[in-house]
């Protein structure tokens, strides 16, 4: 398993990520238990999580999946062997905090109950789970109004939050910070704020990656490069449209689609694109979840693809994709369906 640095740091953590937000909703506690043995066996040294997980977010579910790492941690004592990863709620979600958004305050009580939660003293990359001024980031492509944020509430707000991460490095309880679901200018913000105040430089950000979604391809990739801000890629499969098994109306009992009751990834553009990529997969004698993973690892502002699985197979085929060497004339074939399919959802 290659490694890779996490920011400007001595941390390297490796190229996959094991993915966790089906633990206590989708999956049991000793089917995730299940999921961190394979993948502590197969190398993987980075583990992510959050607050709000398990997906889809409820009252119920959420911090479920914190306890139930935290579980196999007093159970196995190898803490010590994982890079763990949690996030924050950006707010507004109403059963958080009373719907309000993240500040220095509320990210500290946050961050303290997951501590509690992972039955751990530390973590070691925190980061805010989406930006509390709205995203582009979800399903929120086509209904995006960066217009009509507040300038200056956005980056006392950013303010606020590194103060109290900083506070948290300071007491050795958090190693470093990161954002997810961010923009090309909310991370320039965050690294002026950090610098100019002399407080935590952010490390990596975590936003959707995979072959139908490839926004940080421009501008967020050339700050990336410069600024050593790598991705942490989730939903590699576009939540599993690109295995194929939403095709023609499909809805498979037990799959995301099957439980959340919807599927908002899926409309006939992206179907229409993941199909041409299952074509491109099959026509090479791949998997098609395997290229699509593959895929992400070639880029080279990734630092790891987070990989989610409801079974140990599953698992096992995602982890299989650091195997799988993609030729420059496959790579070519994946441009040219893009340039076909730029922007499906």
């Amino acid at each position: 398993m290659k490694l890779k640095p996490l920011g400007r740091t001595d941390l390297e953590v490796t190229e996959i990520c094991l993915g966790t937000m089906t633990w206590g909703s989708q999956n049991t506690e000793a089917e995730g238990h299940a999921q961190i043995d394979m993948a502590l066996e197969a190398g993987l040294n980075f583990m992510d999580t959050a607050e709000i997980y398990a997906v889809p977010r409820s009252p119920q579910t959420s911090g479920r999946t914190e306890e139930i790492i935290g579980n196999w941690f007093k159970r196995t004592g190898k803490r010590d062997q994982w890079i763990l990863a949690s996030k924050v709620a950006g707010g507004p979600v109403d059963f958080i905090r009373n719907g309000t958004r993240t500040s220095g305050k509320t990210l500290r009580q946050a961050f303290e109950a997951s501590l509690r939660r992972l039955q751990t003293d530390r973590i070691d990359l925190y980061q805010i789970h989406w930006a509390g001024r709205g995203s582009y980031n979800f399903e929120g492509s086509w209904t995006y109004q960066p217009h009509k944020q507040d300038t200056a509430d956005t980056l006392a707000n950013i303010e606020d939050m590194l103060e109290t991460l900083g506070a948290l490095i300071k007491e050795g309880k958090l190693r470093h910070a990161g954002v997810s679901n961010e923009t090309t200018w909310g991370i320039a913000q965050w690294l002026r704020i950090a610098e100019h105040k002399g407080l935590p430089r952010l490390v990596s950000v975590q936003n959707e990656y995979n072959l139908l979604r490839r926004h940080f391809d421009l501008d967020l990739a050339e700050l990336s490069h410069h600024e050593k801000v790598g991705l942490l890629a989730y939903s590699p499969l576009a939540g599993g449209l690109l295995t194929g098994k939403y095709f023609d109306g499909q809805m498979p009992r037990g799959s995301r689609g099957d439980y959340q009751k919807g599927f908002w990834r899926l409309n006939e553009h992206s179907e229409a694109a993941a199909k041409a990529y299952f074509a491109l997969a099959s026509r090479h004698g791949l998997d098609p979840a395997q290229m699509a993973i593959a895929f992400a690892l070639t880029r080279p502002f990734m630092t790891s693809v987070i990989i989610g699985a409801t079974s140990t197979a599953q698992l096992a085929n995602a982890i299989g994709a650091r195997d799988l060497a993609l030729s420059p004339e496959l790579l070519a074939e994946i441009d040219a369906i893009h340039r076909r399919y730029p922007r499906t959802i």
